[in-house]
């Protein structure tokens, strides 16, 4: 075996041990805050990578918890940032062996699916999320806003919350994504006199 090939064997060796696995995450696509009569709703798209160890826990009837965070917050030069909202969406994935379907869930209200793709698909979708009430907010004023989702690892049974300690493979969740919002000054009718 010449040098040449035997340095190049122990290059690929090297770069093949300290190569970055795939990454599974979280990452939001698409954020609409849309006012109606109540105050403001949210749309938004998420692309969520489940790795094995997830996909496998799921299939065995393991239930995921997927928190969405939204949070409005106000600059102050004097002190510590404002936060008036903080809001919270509990989303769960959950695989039923007896009836072969998988389940996302909101609350009370459900929907069952007969592959996990399709589950994901649905639970990366949230839409029509009441996050602002007009009375919450002063017209005018700069807002930061803020949204991630993350699976919660306090919500899984307790043998999986140790392991997920010890385990980077049950990180999963989105980097925040900030954006500046205004709530408009409401627009009021003169009338004739």
């Amino acid at each position: 075996m010449s040098l040449r090939l035997l340095v190049s064997l122990l290059l690929a060796l090297a770069l093949g041990w300290y190569a970055p696995a795939r990454a599974d995450s979280i990452e939001i696509h698409h954020i609409s805050l849309e006012g109606n009569d109540e105050g403001y709703a949210l749309d938004a798209d998420f692309q969520i990578d489940l790795n094995p160890r997830l996909e496998d826990a799921v299939n065995k009837g393991v239930p995921m918890y997927f928190e969405v965070d939204f949070e409005l917050t106000r600059k102050r030069w004097y002190w510590f940032d404002a936060r008036p909202v903080s809001k919270q969406l509990m989303l769960r994935l959950s695989y039923h062996a007896l009836t072969r379907q998988y389940r996302v869930a909101s609350g009370a209200l459900y929907q069952s699916f007969s592959s996990l793709p399709e589950a994901l698909r649905v639970l990366s979708r949230v839409r029509s999320w009441q996050v602002l009430e007009r009375a919450e907010l002063d017209a005018g004023t700069e807002y930061q806003a803020g949204l991630r989702m993350r699976l919660d690892v306090t919500q899984l049974p307790k043998p999986f919350q140790l392991n997920a300690l010890t385990s980077r493979d049950w990180n999963l969740e989105s980097e925040w994504r900030h954006w500046p919002f205004r709530v408009k000054a409401p627009v009021t009718e003169k009338t004739p006199q």
